[in-house]
């Protein structure tokens, strides 16, 4: 008798929802009577419902996972359909062929019914298990974007073994992502492991050998992969000659120590093709040292909105993450609190700065708490993790729950005003105080600081602090952060000895003390938009000052007039910023002697007459930035000497009437604007030495008059010359730039908007033809035709040009290339309708790539565009592109002319190359 059981799968989507489990399919009312009903039976035990079909005729249906049993007879009896009439194999032919096939249990395998029943019971109910659909992560929204994201790093496709590291800090989902891919995909390999919390369960003894906890290691791991709990293992070698023929996938869950992979995955090798294996973890050494390139980093801003909540709501995350700290040494436990406690957002080198003195080494503790996840680093900014920065207040406050001076620091306005204002307290445990901009604290005395004596860390940002407090300051104060300070000057018992950090934004300082004190530790002052400053303090002791900010954003700040020559002991000073210091008339000499300058920002300095004529040394400034110095009429000559220079902003310097010949020795100059100099007459021609300038703006130079032949155009990439009216080209007349756009090897964009004057004006009627060509800077060298590089031949190389005016597109187009060959010169003709043209400026932008045939789109690859340039028309010829192979046999090719509207996922993906010119034609 060969019969069947179908397994109804729930995540099929059904006409009709389904009530039961399994639907057999037994003929022969004496099976019914005996053999059905044991089965019946103990289905039912497992809490297997089944639907008996008594008068329905049994056909496939949708979804269902069809098991045959053959009960007293052969399947091969079946497939050949022996021991039939003639007449019944013709009815139960095609039938009796698929049921043989497909998967089955054989009554002959068994001893007895009942041990073959209760096994099929068994593995019915492991099979229902395992189809049933997931509701572990229903609440975890977002977690399929993460997983899709995973699934292009596991390459399930593949036949190769691919180690996979999910990383990030601690609490943040690694585990739930991990188990979700596991539950998903683990039925796709013949064998699977999940081992979760390594870490905690499998906690390594400080004394033991290495060898000894990998054979502890791999026999944990052999142990839960196979289910046998006493397996045996002699040697190191075992996983491999086990798993070497097996797809296995292998998760391991939270690894704080490589040799916990060395044990248990070692190589690729050990493991049959397609294998995967996944490991998790927080610590981004441990990936490195197992030799796993393939990572997903996991970042709080991806989080799941279940992680974004408050630490005391969820006890597992609080725990995760409190295990993760206490696995800390002292001194990395220190540094994480200074961070989540005060130091979290700040840069890393001004961290290291303020701290210097408090640890052996914060570079190495900021690297630790980094590669554990506990920090991010990006831009040299240090960020820690909002459930974080809560875990470490929470454990600082837990130093002393009742008496708040006996905590470290104090975060929040309460605990703050209720330390401040009790006058007979103990608070010399205080070394860090925290008051955010929108806290504000009931009114304190002048004596607030008093009983502070250790207090090294000051920011205050909300309202309620008697600055007469200041009186009381602490002498190891190392870093003070006040907004608005309401004083027109420090008090005298003030001492900036230990002093790293001085930032006073907003403040009502007109100048900060008399005499000269102590500034030896000092590193980075900011006195931003303190509009009433009038002088600086005596910076002669200031040799460690790195960075200086005196930026003035009112506009009209008229009170700074001098900077003190002592600017000069600043020699270890790189950034120097006065913005809009419109009294400001000079710079001092002394500036040549600092020279680890790297940017120099006088922008907006209105008065400012002239540079230092020793500028040049100052040899490292890599930026002056002179923007909006309305009143500069030159540069010294020795700015030339200035041979690290690699960036000068003239911008708006409407006195300036030259510049020195000696600006053409700067070689490593890559940016000049000029833009708005409306009285500069002429660039020296000593401009042709510059090599590597790659961007020259001269937007409205009125009285300039540009000699194209003393600009050295072979670098530029970027070149401005609207409302250049007196532009001057080569001797002869001549009305196009054809003569010196052949020199141009690199330019990506150039602006003439406003240049009426520079070509004949040809009349633009309903519709204007344009002829534009482009060469590609990279490609294959001999050339790539239709179809990619993994052979799709849906995929065919197009030039796309799109032109727009004012921001509005006029037209779109793309036209098939046939192949792509790097360094040759492509031509070809658009058509604008310009009859309701506004504007006479049009944008031409151009991108080359495969086109998509049937889901006419550009495809991701595209090609960097190394020159390109448009000429206006006369007459309309039909559309078509022109290839010229490098004898110089133009070649021909039929084009389509099929407009393209990319989405903006593909608009952000081109590489562009823009040419911005007048209607008249470029």
């Amino acid at each position: 008798m060969a019969s069947s059981l179908t397994l109804l799968d729930p995540t099929y989507s059904f006409p009709h929802s389904w009530k039961h489990h399994v639907f057999p399919s037994f003929h022969g009312e004496d099976v019914r009577k005996n053999f059905l009903s044991h089965i019946l039976k103990e289905f039912r035990s497992k809490g297997i419902d089944l639907f008996i079909d008594n008068d329905i005729e049994r056909k496939r249906s949708w979804g269902q996972t069809v098991i045959s049993l053959f009960y007293e007879v052969d399947p091969t009896d079946v497939k050949k359909q022996t021991g039939k009439t003639k007449g019944d194999i013709k009815i139960w032919k095609q039938a009796l062929v698929e049921v043989a096939k497909i998967a089955r249990y054989r009554s002959r395998n068994w001893k007895t019914d009942a041990e073959m029943i209760k096994d099929i019971a068994t593995d019915v109910s492991s099979k229902l298990n395992h189809s049933a659909p997931s509701s572990d992560f229903d609440g975890l929204v977002g977690i399929e974007s993460q997983m899709t994201k995973i699934g292009s790093l596991l390459q399930l496709d593949s036949d190769e073994v691919r180690k996979i590291g999910i990383l990030g800090p601690p609490g943040i989902g690694k585990t739930s992502i991990a188990r979700s891919l596991y539950n998903q995909h683990s039925q796709d390999f013949q064998l699977n492991v999940f081992i979760d919390n390594i870490k905690r369960k499998y906690v390594i003894p400080t004394c033991s050998d290495d060898y000894s906890v990998k054979l502890y290691l791999q026999k944990q791991f052999m142990s839960l992969l196979t289910n046998e709990t006493d397996i045996k293992i002699p040697h190191l070698g075992i996983v491999k000659d086990r798993l070497k023929d097996r797809k296995v996938v292998v998760v391991l869950d939270d690894v704080d120590r490589s040799v916990q992979v060395e044990a248990m995955a070692n190589k690729t090798c050990w493991f049959g093709h397609g294998s995967r294996i996944i490991v998790t973890t927080q610590d981004r050494r441990v990936l490195k040292a197992s030799g796993i390139n393939h990572i997903h980093k996991q970042h709080w801003t991806e989080a799941l909105p279940k992680l974004k909540t408050h630490i005391d709501r969820d006890g597992e995350i609080a725990s995760i993450l409190k295990f993760s700290y206490d696995a800390l040494n002292d001194e990395d436990k220190h540094l994480f609190l200074h961070i989540a406690c005060f130091f979290n957002g700040e840069q890393a080198d001004i961290v290291e700065g303020c701290l210097a003195k408090c640890f052996l080494d914060v570079t190495q503790g900021l690297r630790v708490l980094a590669e554990k996840s506990l920090i991010s680093m990006e831009s040299r900014a240090i960020q820690m993790a909002e459930l974080l920065v809560q875990l470490g207040r929470k454990i600082v406050l837990k130093q002393s729950v009742s008496d708040l001076g006996k905590r470290q620091f104090l975060n929040g306005a309460v605990d703050i005003g209720e330390v401040l204002s009790d006058d007979k307290a103990d608070c010399s445990s205080v070394i860090g105080i925290d008051l955010k901009e929108e806290e504000d604290i009931s009114c304190t005395s002048e004596r607030s600081f008093e009983r502070l004596t250790n207090l090294q860390f000051l920011r205050i940002s909300g309202n309620g602090i008697n600055t007469q407090s200041l009186n009381y300051i602490s002498q190891k104060l190392r870093v003070l952060v006040w907004s608005e300070f309401q004083m027109p000057t420090f008090p005298s018992s003030f001492n900036p000895k230990f002093l790293v950090k001085l930032e006073m934004q907003f403040s009502d300082l007109e100048k900060l003390w008399d005499e000269i004190r102590p500034f030896n530790n000092l590193k980075w002052m900011d006195l931003s938009d303190s509009d009433s400053l009038e002088e600086l303090p005596d910076l002669s002791t200031a040799t460690n000052l790195q960075e200086l900010d005196l930026k003035l954003d009112l506009g009209d700040c008229s009170s700074l007039a001098e900077i003190p020559s002592s600017i000069g002991n600043a020699v270890n000073l790189k950034t120097f910023l006065i913005f809009n210091c419109s009294s400001l008339l000079e710079i001092p000499s002394t500036i040549a002697t600092i020279t680890n300058l790297k940017s120099l920002r006088l922008s907006g300095c209105s008065s400012l007459l002239e540079l230092p004529f020793n500028i040049e040394t100052v040899t490292n400034p890599m930026c002056i930035d002179l923007r909006c110095c309305s009143s500069l009429m030159k540069l010294p000559s020795s700015i030339g000497n200035a041979i690290y220079l690699q960036k000068l902003d003239l911008s708006h310097c409407s006195s300036l009437v030259k510049l020195p010949s000696s600006i053409g020795n700067i070689l490593s100059l890559e940016e000049l604007k000029l833009s708005y100099c409306s009285s500069l007459v002429e660039l020296p021609s000593s401009m042709k030495n510059l090599g590597r300038l790659s961007n020259l703006k001269l937007e409205k130079c009125l009285k300039l008059e540009i000699l194209l032949a003393n600009i050295n155009l072979e670098s530029l990439g970027y070149l401005n010359l609207s409302d250049c009216s007196l532009l001057k080209s080569y001797p002869k007349n001549i009305q196009e730039l054809d003569p010196w756009t052949g020199r141009i090897s690199s330019l990506q964009r150039l602006v003439l908007s406003g240049m009426k004057k520079l070509l004949n004006q040809k009349p633009l009627g309903i519709s204007t033809k344009f002829k534009a060509c482009i060469i590609c800077a990279d490609g294959n060298e001999n050339g790539i035709a239709d179809g990619d590089e993994n052979g799709i031949t849906d995929l065919v190389q197009t030039v796309y040009c799109s032109i727009t005016s004012e921001g509005n597109a006029l037209t779109a187009c793309h036209k098939r290339a046939g192949q792509v060959v790097k360094g040759h010169l492509y031509i070809f003709e658009v058509e604008v309708e310009t009859e309701e043209m506004t504007s006479t400026e049009l944008v031409f932008e151009f991108l080359v790539g495969y086109w998509h045939i049937y889901e006419e789109r550009i495809n991701s690859k595209t090609w960097e565009i190394k020159e390109c340039g448009v000429l206006q028309l006369q007459e309309v010829p039909l559309l078509s592109i022109r290839v010229v192979n490098e004898d110089n046999e133009p070649s021909y090719t039929e084009i389509g002319d099929k407009p393209w509207n990319p989405s903006k996922t593909e608009k952000r993906q081109e590489k562009k190359s823009k040419i911005t010119g007048a209607s008249s034609g470029i």
